[in-house]
């Protein structure tokens, strides 16, 4: 079977070049006779594989060395409870900005450990921008401020990056790092998990600067401290070893590619074409305001909703898979990652061309 074009927005697409080094490597990595799967994360071979990773994802973002670097499990979702319990101190309240679906599982969490001040939410226009600078309502002594740079539901991204004052800036980058270049000085703390732009589920990549480590609430659990991960080189216990692997493999391909500056015409090129088709007919629309229209997450909506099947069903025919848009929201949704290949985004304009033409 032919490989697919899959617009999953997670677990989401490999780059097939890493694919087929992992399958090359399956059963015996580099001469050791073992699979990378079968390997303690505490030998010469892991060790090995896991210095070179983060040396390459250092490289990449261009991450200062006063910020630590951590491969975890546990999702971006519990993310949502390890800030406030690390983040807080001495403070009683945190900012948050609302924009969507995951900022308010952020929220919802924060406010189980501190006061939350919704500094900014857009709710009220269901989630189609993302609120100015002007608009954000921050507090004198939040903690940090918590944002969502880019809202993978909604296809809601920030054009700008919020200036904070003297609260550290922390931002759910899940669907967005790697995409382009980012100045990593400017936050306090950046999080994401694998499965969207750096690997397989069960890995979450933190960045975190190092005045930020070290002053969790007092009932935090050991697993729960991001000292105890940064004094253990995140094996305080095993860590998982193979997506750590295959994220190290996605670091090579993009360092391939030219880094972060080619990534970000590459995908900034996909998503315009995909939005010119869009906005170019009026048999599909788009509800996220212009400025704030993500470049990774892509909804889409049919005239006539009632062809939606139908429209799956064709795509699905063609190799064009995984286009439904989430239940809470519905209509369509192209997740156009670093691992799509523009081939795969113009099958999709051709499809939608040739669907309109036979239904509009």
């Amino acid at each position: 079977m032919s490989r697919v074009f899959n617009f999953s927005a997670g677990p989401a697409a490999l780059p097939q070049a890493v694919l087929e080094q992992a399958q090359a490597e399956m059963l015996d990595w580099n001469g050791s006779g073992m699979s990378v799967m079968e390997m303690s994360h505490r030998g010469k071979e892991f060790m090995s594989i896991a210095a070179e990773a983060e040396a390459d994802l250092r490289e990449l973002m261009a991450i200062p060395d006063n910020y630590k670097v951590l491969f975890l499990q546990g999702g971006a979702s519990s993310q949502f409870a390890m800030i406030p319990m690390n983040l807080l101190g001495e403070k009683k309240g945190a900012d948050y900005i609302n924009t969507g679906a995951w900022s308010k599982k952020a929220i919802a969490e924060a406010k189980r450990y501190c006061d939350v001040n919704i500094a900014a939410t857009t709710e009220g226009t269901s989630f189609s921008s993302t609120p100015t600078q002007a608009e954000l309502n921050l507090s004198a002594d939040a903690a940090y401020v918590h944002y969502t740079p880019n809202e993978t539901i909604g296809g809601v991204e920030f054009p700008y990056i919020p200036e904070t004052g003297d609260a550290p800036l922390i931002a759910d980058m899940s669907s967005t790092i790697l995409s382009r270049p980012i100045d990593v000085s400017r936050y306090g703390m950046i999080y994401a998990g694998a499965q969207k732009n750096i690997g397989p589920a069960g890995l979450t990549i933190a960045i975190i600067r190092d005045d930020l480590i070290g002053d969790a609430l007092e009932s935090t659990p050991s697993m729960f401290r991001y000292a105890t991960h940064v004094d253990n080189d995140s094996m305080y216990n095993t860590p998982p070893t193979y997506g750590w692997y295959l994220a190290g493999l996605v670091f090579k391909w993009l360092k391939g590619l030219g880094g972060l500056e080619a990534m970000a015409g590459i995908n900034q090129a996909k998503a315009q074409l995909l939005y010119d088709a869009v906005d170019g007919s009026d048999f599909y629309a788009n509800p996220v305001e212009k400025e704030s229209r993500s470049w990774m997450n892509v909804p889409f909506t049919l005239a006539n909703p009632d062809l939606d099947a139908e429209f799956l069903k064709g795509a699905q025919e063609v190799g064009l898979m995984t286009l439904k848009g989430h239940r809470s929201v519905g209509g369509m949704r192209a997740s156009i990652y670093n691992a799509m290949p523009r081939e795969g985004v113009e099958r999709l304009v051709e499809y939608m061309q040739e669907f309109e033409s036979k239904n509009g």
